[in-house]
């Protein structure tokens, strides 16, 4: 190995874990699937937040649902439990299941900026509350009433995503705006970053790192013909702990799965520039 003396940690833990844990110094650099929070840059005023990606939050239900459009209002009253019924939002006389993530999950946080609280709305209390994007997916492959939501790169052929108000949850429409519900994907660091923390995020930014963005199914800052070519390699001096692989989880753990891959591409390509 040409580098034995380097090691990446990637670990999962939730959005606000990921803000927290690099404020007060606990580790090199903080994942978020949200914005930073005024209250959490109050708490720690150096954080500095660099995105590296974008994602969607889709409205998902069972394939088999006949319910294909809703608008946001709909949506809203759904999820806060005024609507308990799909016929009345045109489909079949069943209950509506609602899905939903823990509190702290940065796909539950975006999901209630765009959908609940213009409505001044809050999520039923009856909602049944998944762990992850893949508990949330499995749930709503399996239940033909239930209703969810999730982020767009974990959305497959086992779920519908619902258009809003007639638009498709599509890479094309995120990037454009058309789609309402999207979300930047960010690396933070404590304080301007390091030489070895600015060559990783750099690292994130460049073709191949935006390339191993979209292959996880989620969005690059930009088409990628149009990203930079990745930096020149410099040396590195500064032990990491030992690499983990990280679960494909919401959140912290959405990017914490990025950035999983892109510390070990970027240990790969440091090691063939040595």
């Amino acid at each position: 190995m040409a580098n034995p003396d380097l090691r990446i940690s990637v670990s999962g833990g939730g959005s606000g874990h990921g803000v927290k844990a690099v404020g007060s110094g606990e580790i090199d650099i903080g994942a978020a699937s949200r914005d930073v929070k005024s209250e959490e840059m109050a708490l720690y005023p150096d954080l500095k937040p660099v995105a590296i990606g974008k994602d969607s939050v889709a409205i998902v239900v069972h394939p088999r649902n006949t319910i294909s459009d809703l608008t946001m209002e709909e949506a809203s009253k759904i999820f806060s439990g005024e609507i308990t019924n799909w016929k009345e939002v045109g489909g079949a006389d069943a209950a509506i299941r609602v899905i939903t993530r823990e509190e702290g999950s940065g796909t539950r946080e975006v999901f209630e900026t765009y959908v609940l609280k213009p409505f001044k709305r809050e999520l039923a209390g009856q909602a049944s509350v998944k762990q992850s994007n893949g508990e949330v997916r499995a749930t709503l492959s399996s239940d033909a009433s239930s209703i969810g939501y999730l982020s767009l790169g974990y959305v497959d052929e086992t779920v519908k995503a619902v258009r809003i108000g007639g638009v498709v949850a599509t890479v094309e429409n995120v990037r454009s705006g058309a789609y309402p519900i999207t979300r930047n994907l960010y690396l933070i660091t404590k304080g301007e970053p390091s030489e070895l923390e600015k060559g990783f995020i750099e690292f994130v930014l460049s073709t191949e790192g935006q390339r191993i963005v979209e292959d996880m199914g989620y969005i690059a800052l930009a088409p990628l013909e149009m990203s930079t070519p990745a930096p020149t390699a410099r040396p590195i001096t500064t032990p990491l702990p030992t690499p983990t692989s990280a679960p494909k989880e919401p959140g912290f753990g959405v990017i914490g799965a990025i950035a999983g891959l892109l510390a070990v591409l970027f240990l790969a390509r440091r090691s063939r520039t040595k």
